[in-house]
């Protein structure tokens, strides 16, 4: 991914959460958060336009990303279904639209973690700021329609519904923020492995909901099975295989 913030842009964004923070988000001027930032009043607004906007400038440069990084997974626009067929072109069978989607949610995901500092912040300042509350829930509505839109235009024909395109990309969506807000009450857990879970989880969901083979997961082919087991200690051959059987069973 290529940086998301600039030095300007971050400066902004970290000094408009630390007075709000400190000085409360009402009393907090604009010509605060510009001194602050070390930028011209006319450059704040030509940048943020509102004190609001500032707060969440991360997010309109993580959904330009989001959207360039989608896009690229396309071998062409879509057309109608008769442009299609008459000449002779269909969808990338190599591409996984649910695992692209699933990509660009992780990307927003490790930004966040990786801009540990500033999202702790923010989080904070949110729960005591009900407006910006509010913004955050147009912010996550704008995540799904982009990944909305992805989807039915790049899914073939017999899985393009938009039901099914509504219904998985707000369920990313959903989980993403539920394991985000996790990380933000207790920054020290790793949970990549459990978004990754997830993720995994709603892929396969969608793909049987939609008549397909469950996808494959780390290599296996689809069909086979995958069995784990625990066994304490320093077990025989025969442990093992009893402790196989009884798994498979």
């Amino acid at each position: 991914m290529t940086a998301v913030r600039t030095h300007t842009h971050a400066q902004a964004v970290d000094a408009a959460i630390d007075l709000f923070t400190r000085q409360g988000y009402e009393r907090t001027t604009v010509e605060e958060i510009a001194d602050a930032a070390r930028v011209s009043r006319a450059t704040f607004f030509r940048r943020f336009r509102s004190k609001e906007d500032v707060v969440f400038a991360d997010h309109e440069l993580l959904l330009e990303e989001v959207v360039v990084m989608l896009a690229a997974t396309r071998t062409e626009a879509r057309q109608s279904e008769e442009s299609m067929a008459d000449v002779g072109r269909g969808w990338d069978p190599n591409i996984d639209p649910y695992l692209e989607v699933c990509r660009a949610a992780r990307m927003v995901f490790d930004h966040h973690v990786g801009q540990r500092e500033t999202s702790l912040a923010r989080y904070a300042l949110l729960q005591q700021v009900p407006q910006l509350r509010d913004r955050e829930l147009v912010t996550t509505h704008r995540y799904e329609r982009a990944f909305t839109h992805y989807l039915r235009d790049t899914l073939s024909p017999d899985r393009s519904t938009s039901t099914a395109s509504i219904a998985f990309a707000a369920s990313v969506v959903a989980v993403h923020n539920a394991i985000l807000r996790r990380w933000l009450r207790n920054p020290g857990l790793d949970l990549r492995p459990d978004l990754e879970e997830a993720f995994a989880d709603l892929r396969r969901a969608a793909i049987l909901g939609s008549g397909g083979a469950a996808p494959a997961e780390g290599g296996i082919a689809p069909g086979r099975r995958v069995v784990v087991t625990v066994i304490e200690g320093s077990p025989a051959p025969d442990d093992v295989a009893r402790a196989v059987r009884e798994a498979l069973a």
